[in-house]
């Protein structure tokens, strides 16, 4: 198989999946016979060449997908014009103080917000699969430590945290909700599944 068949079955395998492609994935397409690099390599050229195109083959926390660009966004969101839905300020400020200050605990939470944290919160984010337990801190308790998971990440569009917007002013719940929910914002495009709307 030569290199244009190759991107031929690279780029089909892409545009038919559901969600984000691996490198183990990719690679299994053709039984292992190209290594990581090779197929990389491969991908760069395919990325390149969906460069003028409405779609772009982008990296993800997970793998590789096609999305539509942000150039598209206004045109496609005619086709579905409901607003996507607004989290509750509790969910923004937990998932943002998740996302910058991980590993947490639900007490670590309350510190920085002030406030207690309801159940519904971390159990709605953990049902998205936004969050996930990724261990215990040693204390009394042995509470439980909160992290962002590899669909948190995908479902942005991001390849890894530090792709996240600074903060404006860190240690502050206002400083640090309204950035992150401007980047779900603006991943809530028809090519991403828009969340469920989750509420306080």
């Amino acid at each position: 198989m030569n290199t244009s068949e190759t991107k031929v079955v690279l780029e089909a395998a892409l545009l038919t999946a559901g969600e984000a492609m691996s490198m183990a994935d990719l690679r299994r397409l053709f039984d292992d016979a190209l290594d990581a690099d090779t197929v990389r390599v491969l991908l760069d050229e395919l990325a390149s060449e969906w460069a003028d195109k409405g779609l772009a083959l982008t990296p993800t926390a997970s793998g590789w997908r096609f999305q539509t660009r942000p150039s598209m966004r206004t045109h496609l969101a005619r086709l579905n014009p409901e607003r996507p839905p607004r989290y509750s300020r509790a969910v923004m400020e937990t998932l943002a103080i998740i996302a910058y200050r991980q590993p947490v605990t639900r007490g670590d939470i309350e510190d920085i917000r002030g406030v207690t944290v309801s159940t519904p919160v971390i159990k709605s984010l953990e049902e998205r699969g936004w969050i996930d337990v990724v261990g215990h801190r040693e204390a009394p308790g042995r509470p439980a430590l909160y992290a962002t998971t590899k669909t948190f990440l995908d479902d942005l569009g991001l390849t890894s945290l530090s792709e996240l917007p600074p903060l404006p002013q860190p240690g502050e719940p206002e400083g640090i909700a309204p950035p992150l929910q401007e980047v779900i914002d603006f991943a809530q495009t028809p090519s991403t599944p828009s969340p469920e709307h989750v509420a306080q």
